[in-house]
């Protein structure tokens, strides 16, 4: 087995294909390039006992992910985390057999350490010593980490009221780190004209580059392996960019076609704040792409993104698994912030708590059913938010 299976890299849009083996961006037609694998070698030479027996970081799904080298991995560890039952909070819903998958305890405190890890690899792979990206906080914090262990230098854009520590860590880290008065897609078009005057820069903007979405995949490896190569009832997944939605949708995928799941798969849920949700708009009004967000503000400003590159793959997820789309209040995402951690023990981030928030909306319209197992990824640690907790 070669250590990865990585064929080329696919458009989801218009069906042309590109050579992985290239630093690229989008497709031709301006679409996301999503990254495929000989599934069937997979399959004849790699079994679930294999993977099992691999140390319990990301990179045991290496015949998936697109590094072509072990010499090429960039590591801090991530990966694997835990997948807690949530018994006392999910009695006051009504949804006993809720789950949460805490990406918390991953490097730099957010699931962003998957994207970057997987993502900085590869670009190291295909010769790339510069990147540059605009972020909401997190990515740009995790990206700027991975490219530091990399020996890459990094250029972060983010807003004005990104978190503090999202700026300290990019800082400490010593990427270069602009910081704009606005939102971030004004962080983007900063990047852009940037990028305009610098060479030697990728821009690894949210699936502006193919390998970002494979490593949030992992996500949905481990929810199947940790539950014994079984899937749940619904999964839900706080919503900006949705790269993770996409990669958990496209993870199980493979797993289908490699035979190590059977059944429906789970009923995928993008959760927005009602503040910023273009998606949920899209999707009650039965829409193929979103419409750009007007004056999007939201508690939970990792998922302020008022227009989404990969809106429609989300969107197909969602249709595709029988999903939905929901958005709550950031009333509502502070309260459930506040009882999951005085219920459970554990800060959650803003994100992960809208997650919550949505679990008991859909548990009292009864879209979540009684009985059904139902996972809600916390994307990151509440301490990197404290403004969000009153003293």
């Amino acid at each position: 087995m070669r250590f990865s299976s990585l064929s080329h890299l696919e458009c989801p849009q218009c069906g042309l294909t590109h050579d992985a083996d290239q630093v690229i961006g989008l497709c031709t037609c301006g679409s996301p390039l999503l990254a495929r694998y000989y599934l069937e070698e997979v399959r004849a030479g790699l079994t679930k006992a294999d993977v099992s027996s691999r140390p319990a970081d990301l990179w045991r799904y290496h015949e998936l992910l697109p590094v072509r080298a072990v010499e090429n991995v960039v590591s801090l560890g991530e990966g694997m985390t835990p997948l807690l039952p949530l018994p006392a909070y999910g009695r006051e819903l009504g949804v006993e057999r809720l789950l949460m998958k805490d990406e918390g305890l991953i490097p730099t405190g957010t699931f962003k350490a998957r994207g970057a890890a997987v993502g900085v690899s590869r670009a190291l792979e295909v010769g790339v010593r510069k990147i540059a990206m605009p972020t909401n906080g997190n990515a740009g914090s995790a990206w700027a980490t991975y490219a530091a262990r990399a020996g890459m230098e990094a250029l972060i854009a983010m807003p004005l009221a990104a978190p503090e520590i999202c700026r300290r860590e990019v800082t400490v880290v010593g990427a270069e780190l602009k910081l704009i008065d606005g939102l971030i897609g004004d962080a983007g078009a900063w990047i852009r004209s940037e990028l305009a005057l610098r060479e030697g820069y990728q821009d690894v903007s949210t699936l502006k580059e193919p390998y970002r979405i494979e490593g949030k995949k992992t996500m949905g490896l481990e929810i199947a392996e940790q539950l014994g190569w079984r899937l749940p009832d619904v999964i839900l997944y706080p919503t900006g960019g949705g790269v993770g939605l996409i990669g958990i949708w496209k993870a199980l995928l493979e797993l289908k076609a490699l035979g190590w799941v059977d059944g429906p798969l789970p009923r995928l849920v993008a959760v927005q704040a009602t503040g910023c949700a273009p998606i949920v708009q899209a999707w009650e009004k039965g829409l193929p792409s979103s419409e750009p967000w007007v004056d999007a503000h939201t508690v939970a400003f990792g998922i302020t993104v008022p227009k989404a590159l990969g809106d429609f793959l989300v969107l197909q997820a969602i249709a595709e698994t029988d999903g939905c789309a929901i958005a709550v209040d950031d009333t509502d995402i502070l309260a459930a912030q506040r009882r999951v951690a005085s219920l459970e023990g554990t800060f959650i981030c803003p994100e992960g708590a809208a997650n919550f928030a949505a679990v008991r909306q859909l548990r009292e319209s009864g879209w979540i059913k009684p009985g059904e197992q139902v996972v809600a990824l916390n994307t990151g640690t509440g301490l990197k938010y404290p403004e969000t907790v009153p003293l």
